[in-house]
Order: C-alpha cells, then structure tokens, then sequence
C-alpha cells in the first residue's frame, strides 16, 4: 500500500481516518481518536471565531506530545485540519496560516483545488488529501499537487458522491498509486477490510463517531444514530446546494416533507437556514452516513476503536480459513 511510503502513519492502529465533521469534530473528538490509534480530524470552520484555531491546535499539539511521552511503546496517530477551498470561505487565508503556524500534518482539502493552498502546505512538511466524487475530480486533484485522494463514494455521510466504491476506487487506481482513503458507509471492522481490499490505504469514517461520548453533538443527534439505518437516510441537495446525506427524523422534526424536497442552486452554496424554515444544515439537518445501521450505543472513541479492531482481526482470521469462503458463498 502508498501508506509505507509516509512514516507518519506508523503509529496507526488501524487503517482509518475519522472524518471531520462540521460542528461535531472539535479538540476533544480528535484528541480521543489519535490516543486511539487512528488519524482525527475537523473543519477549520469548527473553531469559532477564527482566534479559536490557534487555542484548538495548541491544545491538540500538547495534549498529543503529552501522550506521546506517557506512552512511548504506543504513540499518537497523527492528526488532520479540513480546509474548505471554495470562494465562499473568506477564512481560508487566516487558517492556512495558523496551520502553518503548527506545522499540521495532515490537510484535507474539500470543495475546491488550489495549487497554492498545495504547495504551502508542502512547505511546512505537510500532506495534502484531497476529497472527490469521481475520476474527472480525482485527476485534477493530483494535476495540482495533492498528495492524496479521498473518494466520497454512495452512501458516505454529508456531502456524499453517488459512484460505486467498486467502480470509483477501480478508475482511480488504474493510474493513481498515491494515498487513497475510502468513504461511504464504512461503519465496522470487515468494511474497514473490504477498503483495503478494494485498493484503498484508508477507510475514512464518520458517522459512527457521532454517537461517542467525545463528539460535539447533542444527545438527540447521538441517540437518533443509533436508532437509524441504511433506509433513514435523505440524500438532498436542498439544505447546502451540495447534495449530501441527512437523517431522515432530522428533516421532520424541522418541519419538512423528506421525501419532497427540491433541489438548489449548487453555485448558491451556503450554510443557512432551508427556505421558509429556522432549521440550518448540520446544526438542526443532521448528517449522517448508510453504515448507522452497525452503530448500537453511544460509547467512547476508546471503546469503538477497540471493537473495530477486533472487528478486523477477526475478519482478516475468516479469509484465512478454507471455511469461512465456504460459508459465504454458500458452498
């Protein structure tokens, strides 16, 4: 896999980024991810005002090397900042330069591709991860210098693609060997298994770490996770002008119909309130991805981390075994 080739990710325990979530992912999520084993991440767009960011990335940083030196036989994953590269963010100068600042290690960029935002992240040692939806995104990601691809594929949570992981990871691996991190309703240990065997380096998860007791959510976001499945889940375009994935009990409890909601105008994205309501997107419309169905209860980023990997263990121990195949086809 592309991953050995970046000694950053050595201290993986699992091949998995936690996703960054607008409002959800804040210091306490990223932190308890990383102690965890796995890269945490969040919206630069999360630390409100933009002040925060420096407070945010100075606490991450110190908590981690405080770790780091607590527990030396098991370090801290590293950690990643979601820049929103569309015109709509007037922020985005200031948060690079606070990142620089901190020389983050990871940066995921969404919504847009800039060689410069590229290049300068280069220059303080980082990498760049870019999300996308298709090939044609894909090859122009890379054209401009990103390290690394995220492949939103059907079924992901918020602003979701529509393309098979079958077919979206096999076009881009027919050119691309660099970092791949795989989206789209992977919510267990085998699923973090199958993106691998896919060709992916990563699965990229989100959901599952709403309903933990370290994410910026209110207790009903959290509950209705884990009360929802596969069928529970709106794609739209109407609460952003993006099209995205929504909890379906979200959409009514604000007063909508989710099963009649127009489209938007995608050159008028934005974050505020739907039409004719008070409910704005991932503050009352909550994202979710189609893997909520594996998510239980509401536990600790510790605690889902470790049933994943024991999750994936037992799943790479199955493929081992003559018999397992047996059963799954039904020989």
């Amino acid at each position: 896999m592309s991953a050995s080739r970046y000694p950053i990710f050595d201290t993986l325990r699992l091949p998995v980024i936690g996703s960054p979530m607008f409002i959800v992912s804040g210091p306490e999520l990223v932190i308890a991810q990383c102690k965890a084993g796995i890269v945490g991440s969040f919206p630069a767009l999360n630390a409100r005002p933009a002040s925060q960011l420096d407070e945010w990335l100075h606490r991450i940083t110190e908590e981690l090397a405080a770790h780091d030196r607590a527990h030396p036989d098991r370090p801290a994953a590293p950690f990643a900042v979601n820049q929103i590269v569309h015109r709509s963010n007037d922020r985005l100068e200031h948060d690079l330069q606070v990142c620089a600042k901190w020389k983050v290690p990871l940066v995921i960029t969404s919504l847009g591709v800039r060689e410069d935002v590229n290049a300068g992240v280069h220059g303080w040692g980082g990498i760049v991860l870019h999300d996308v939806i298709n090939d044609r995104f894909a090859r122009k990601a890379v054209e401009r210098g990103a390290d690394g691809l995220i492949l939103v594929a059907a079924g992901a949570g918020g602003h979701a693609g529509t393309l098979s992981p079958f077919a979206l990871v096999q076009e881009v691996r027919e050119w691309f060997d660099g970092l791949v991190a795989l989206s789209g309703a992977i919510a267990n240990g085998r699923s973090i298994l199958a993106a691998q065997a896919l060709g992916a380096d990563f699965a990229y998860i989100g959901s599952p770490w709403i309903a933990t007791k370290e994410a910026n959510a209110v207790d009903g976001y959290k509950q209705a996770i884990v009360e929802a499945g596969a069928s529970d889940i709106v794609y739209s375009s109407y609460f952003t002008g993006v099209h995205g994935n929504y909890l379906r009990s979200s959409i009514v409890t604000a007063g909508m119909d989710p099963d009649a909601l127009p489209e938007r105008d995608p050159t008028a994205m934005d974050f505020g309130s739907a039409s004719g309501t008070d409910a704005k997107a991932w503050r009352d419309i909550w994202g979710s991805g189609q893997g909520v169905g594996a998510v239980k209860a509401v536990e600790s980023v510790a605690d889902r981390v470790a049933t994943l990997e024991r999750e994936y263990g037992a799943a790479i121990a199955a493929l081992r075994t003559k018999a397992s195949w047996q059963d799954v086809s039904g020989a």
